[in-house]
């Protein structure tokens, strides 16, 4: 009869990825030694891999 949908995520999570990730780009610019350089790139494929989720049509 209804169709479950899952809600999309709540503003506050998409915000909380969006601050964080500009927090490791701000890292960026201060010229980090390679591993933390890693690091931080890892971190910032994996948040937009959660955005880019987030993002897809067929979550709404």
């Amino acid at each position: 009869m209804f169709e479950h949908r899952e809600l999309p995520p709540p503003m506050t999570t998409i915000a909380e990825l969006l601050t964080q990730k500009q927090h490791l780009l701000s890292r960026l610019e201060e010229c980090p030694g390679p591993n933390e350089h890693e690091e931080i790139e890892r971190l910032l494929d994996k948040i937009d891999a959660v955005l880019n989720a987030m993002d897809r049509p067929d979550r709404l």
